[in-house]
């Protein structure tokens, strides 16, 4: 074959609304970093890889494997996990080791940020030399101070990826001791690719590791280009000059699953798609505020003009799909006359004035929100509309100086406990509502370490109950993860951060 035809079959091209923000294991996840982790660091286990019913490969919760872990062990008591990692190289030809693990985790420890958040707040460690331990060469072993139902299936998590330490020690400063500049615009792992050039706002270019320990990735390049626009993603696809288009509006969707030489793929997943309402501004620090909010929602004209019904309502915050996840407790119907006699009972007959934030680039999100400003203004509600970088937003929700954005996101962990952990603890980072419930609280941090799956259960139930009732955001619409490819383009595949795996693709 000559070599530009290899090239070619070689070489995926694909479009989406945004670049990742950044390549840093510890920056906030966002979807587009999410992707680009899921490609740039590999993690100590996965799940069973599987066909659901569509015949789309999917994870299987029920049964783990080994990723850089070839084999691990977890005490009988659930206290603590053995890894025995596998021979792996890194795209610079480093052979893994267990010290790049160990200083991986004291790197993620030190930082403060998510590693140490999912062993601190996850996990409980307390202190570091006391829980990590390198065994030997090839093994290291995590020592927790009780119980975990998380201590296996946490390693899932692309979150917890395991960098080349060889590789990004050559880069270190002392103004820079643990390379967060550096890794957040270059890539040191196992994984099946490294970044070889990152222009945010722009394009990422992916190039393959044929080192990779699952075996040479059949795409040798994946150029990931920022189209904001979807209607010019669409114009792309369908004139061939890309193979991928990312978060297309439903109605192009539907347009394009009649196209020829295209094709859509569809998984419903586990996104929650919600408003956040920082619970610490006024007026949002009354739960009667956030439910009137959301009885003024209008969720079958946004089903129906947004998703064209092809989107399933949240009513919970535990994802649909996840063991644990009841809807019982959702009464919100649209209800303008409930909302302002709320309303009314908090002290706001005449309404009030806010701000609601939304990515530039998402036509759907700002889609909603025109709706949603019409609608809350039934209540008297005045809703300034603010779009922003998908990076100011982050920033601006992060340190609580906005009192209403959009959060499109996903918990990755398969477990009650862990997803509304992840959002609804008000210990957790992530705790970007600010929601604060005593109950809540504890019933979430008994369960982080409760091993008794049936009153786990039971109480994750009640978590339920009580985050519904107490309302900390707009629920909206689960609108699943599509795709539209190239009808030569194989191997489209989901996992729970919703990115795409470039390894699994290949063109025919």
């Amino acid at each position: 074959m000559p070599s530009f035809a290899q090239d070619v079959k070689e070489t995926l091209v694909v479009a989406g609304p945004r670049t990742p923000e950044s390549l840093e294991l510890d920056y906030p996840s966002t979807e587009a970093v999410q992707e680009a982790r899921k490609n740039v660091y590999e993690r100590l286990l996965a799940y069973e890889m599987v066909k659901n019913e569509d015949g789309v490969m999917v994870e299987n919760f029920d049964k783990l494997v080994g990723a850089l872990a070839e084999s691990w062990e977890v005490s009988p008591d659930r206290t603590s996990i053995t890894f025995k990692l596998r021979p792996a190289k890194s795209h610079a030809g480093n052979t893994l080791t267990a010290d790049d693990v160990m200083w991986t985790f004291k790197r993620g420890w030190d930082l403060k940020a998510t590693f140490y958040w999912y062993m601190h707040q996850m996990l409980k460690i307390q202190d570091f030399d006391t829980a990590f331990q390198k065994i030997d060469d090839m093994t290291v072993k995590v020592q927790l101070p009780g119980p975990s139902p998380l201590i296996e299936r946490l390693w899932v998590n692309s979150d917890l990826g395991i960098i080349d330490a060889t590789e990004v020690k050559k880069h270190l400063t002392d103004a820079d001791p643990v390379g967060q500049t550096w890794l957040s615009t270059n890539t040191a792992s196992y994984s099946p690719y490294k970044v070889t050039t990152y222009t945010p706002g722009r394009e990422i270019v992916y190039e393959a590791n044929d080192d990779y320990y699952r075996g040479a990735p059949k795409l040798k390049k994946v150029i990931f280009r920022e189209i904001p626009n979807s209607s010019n993603r669409v114009a792309a696809l369908q004139a061939g000059s890309i193979d991928v288009a990312e978060w297309l509006l439903p109605r192009e969707l539907d347009l394009l699953s009649k196209a020829p030489k295209v094709k859509v793929e569809k998984v419903f997943g586990n996104y929650i798609h919600r408003i956040d309402l920082n619970n610490t501004i006024e007026p949002f620090t009354n739960p009667k505020v956030r439910q009137a909010l959301n009885y003024l929602v209008p969720r079958d004209q946004i089903g129906k003009a947004i998703y064209f019904g092809t989107a399933r309502q949240t009513k919970s915050p535990v994802s649909e799909i996840y063991p644990g996840y009841t809807d019982e407790f959702f009464a919100y119907s649209e209800d303008v006359e409930k909302a302002k006699a709320l309303l009314t009972e908090a002290g706001l007959a005449e309404g009030f004035k806010t701000e609601l934030g939304y990515r530039t680039g998402d036509e759907i999100e700002e889609q909603i929100a025109v709706i949603l400003k019409t609608a809350f203004a039934r209540a008297g509600i005045d809703v300034q509309l603010n779009k922003l970088p998908s990076s100011t937003l982050v920033e601006r929700y992060s340190k609580g100086t906005i009192p209403m954005y959009f959060l499109r996101d996903m918990a990755i962990v398969p477990d009650a406990a862990y997803v509304t952990n992840l959002w609804l603890n008000s210990a957790s980072m992530v705790d970007f509502s600010r929601f604060k419930n005593e109950e809540v609280d504890k019933l979430i941090d008994k369960n982080l370490t409760a091993t008794d799956e049936a009153a786990r259960l039971a109480d994750m139930k009640r978590v339920q109950e009580l985050v519904v009732e107490n309302a900390p955001w707009v629920f909206l619409f689960n609108p699943g993860y599509q795709l539209a490819l190239r009808d030569n383009i194989k191997g489209y595949s989901w996992y729970t951060p919703n990115g795409n795996a470039w390894f699994d693709f290949h063109k025919e």
